[in-house]
C-alpha cells in the first residue's frame, strides 16, 4: 500500500476540537475530508468517528462533507445516522474489483468486504441520504478483455451513484513497485518528468492479460456503458427515494459523462506516446526490459 509505506501504518489522529475549528473557517459549504479511511479499522477508531461526529452536529458547523472509507460502515447503524446528521452526503468506498481472484491480489484486505452483500450495504447507506461513489482498479493479473464491461455492470448491480476507475499503478516505495519491477513490467518511469502519469489515471505498466490499448478501451469502454443518459435519470429517480442530493447527484453524474471524451483523448495521446516509445513490445510474448525502471532505488 503506498500510503502505509509513505506515512506508516499508525494512525495519527487530530484532536476533534481543532476538526470543528477548522470546519468552521472552511468558507465553501461543501468539504472533501481528506482521509483514506475516516471511521478505521477497530472498535476504538469507530467510537472517535462517532464522538466526531457528535461534535459537528452540536456545533452546528452547518457544512456537507463527503470523505472515504469502508463498505464496513454499513454494519454500524449509529454510526450512520450520525455521520448524516453530521452533513455527510457522500461516500468515496474502495471495491477495487469485481472478482474475488481479483480481490486476492489486495493480499486480503477486503476480508471484511467479501462477506457482506454489497449491494445491501450500499442501500443501507443511501438509506441515510448519502450517495455511494465505488472505486474499481483495471490491471489485476486475472483481469482480461471484458473487465471493463464487468466493473460496469457490477456498480450497477451494487447500485452506486458514481463509479470511478483506476489503473494498477505501482507507486515508487511500495511492494507492488517492487514487484513489477522485478518483472520489468513497468513501461515509463523517468523521473521527476513522468510523475505526471503516476495519478492513477494512465497504464503505465505491462499487464499480464492487457494490452496498453486495450486496457485504455475497457477504461473507455466502462466508462462509457456506466455513464449513459438513461442510467443517469435512473440512478436520479432512485436518489429521490432514498432522500438523496438531487443536485449533487445530476452534477456528479453529468460531470463523469462531460470528462469521458476529455479522457479518451488523453488516453489516445498517451497511447500514442507508449506506442512510439516500445514499438512492438506490447506483445504478451515479449519481456519488456526498461533500464531506467530497473534499480531505482525504492526499498520498503
Amino acid at each position: 500500500c503506498s500510503v502505509t509505506s509513505f506515512n506508516g501504518a499508525q494512525f495519527r489522529q487530530y484532536p476533534v476540537d481543532q476538526i470543528i475549528r477548522e470546519f468552521k473557517r472552511v468558507p465553501e459549504d461543501l468539504i472533501l475530508i481528506v482521509d483514506d479511511n475516516l471511521i478505521g479499522t477497530r472498535w476504538k477508531h469507530i467510537e472517535r468517528a462517532k464522538d466526531l461526529f457528535r461534535a459537528m452536529i452540536q456545533a452546528d458547523i452547518k457544512k456537507n462533507w463527503v470523505a472515504q472509507t469502508t463498505i464496513n460502515i454499513a454494519k454500524d447503524t449509529e454510526l450512520l445516522e450520525l455521520a448524516a446528521t453530521a452533513g455527510c452526503k457522500g461516500l468515496f468506498i474502495g471495491f477495487e474489483s469485481p472478482s474475488p481472484d481479483g480481490l486476492k491480489e489486495m493480499e486480503g484486505k477486503n476480508k471484511l468486504c467479501r462477506s457482506e452483500d454489497l449491494g445491501k450495504a450500499v442501500r443501507r447507506i443511501q438509506a441515510f441520504g448519502i450517495l455511494v461513489a465505488g472505486s474499481f482498479i483495471i490491471g489485476f493479473d486475472t483481469d482480461k478483455p471484458g473487465i471493463g464491461k464487468r466493473i460496469a455492470d457490477t456498480a450497477d448491480r451494487y447500485g452506486v451513484d458514481f463509479v470511478n476507475v483506476l489503473f494498477l499503478t505501482p507507486l515508487p516505495g511500495t511492494r507492488l513497485w517492487e514487484d513489477l519491477d522485478f518483472q520489468n513490467r513497468i513501461t515509463i518511469c523517468e523521473f521527476p518528468e513522468n510523475w505526471k502519469y503516476y495519478t492513477l489515471t494512465y497504464p503505465v505498466v505491462r499487464y499480464k492479460n492487457l494490452t496498453t490499448d486495450e486496457a485504455i478501451a475497457e477504461m473507455n469502454l466502462c466508462s462509457k456503458r456506466f455513464y449513459t443518459l438513461p442510467k443517469i435519470l435512473r440512478r436520479l429517480w432512485l436518489n429521490m427515494r432514498h432522500r438523496q442530493s438531487l443536485v449533487i447527484g445530476l452534477a456528479g453524474g453529468l460531470s463523469y459523462r462531460k470528462n469521458i471524451r476529455i479522457e479518451c483523448t488523453k488516453l489516445g495521446d498517451f497511447s500514442s506516446r507508449i506506442n512510439g516509445m516500445h514499438g512492438e513490445e506490447e506483445n504478451r510474448d515479449v519481456q519488456l526490459t526498461n533500464p531506467a525502471c530497473t534499480n531505482f532505488g525504492y526499498r520498503n
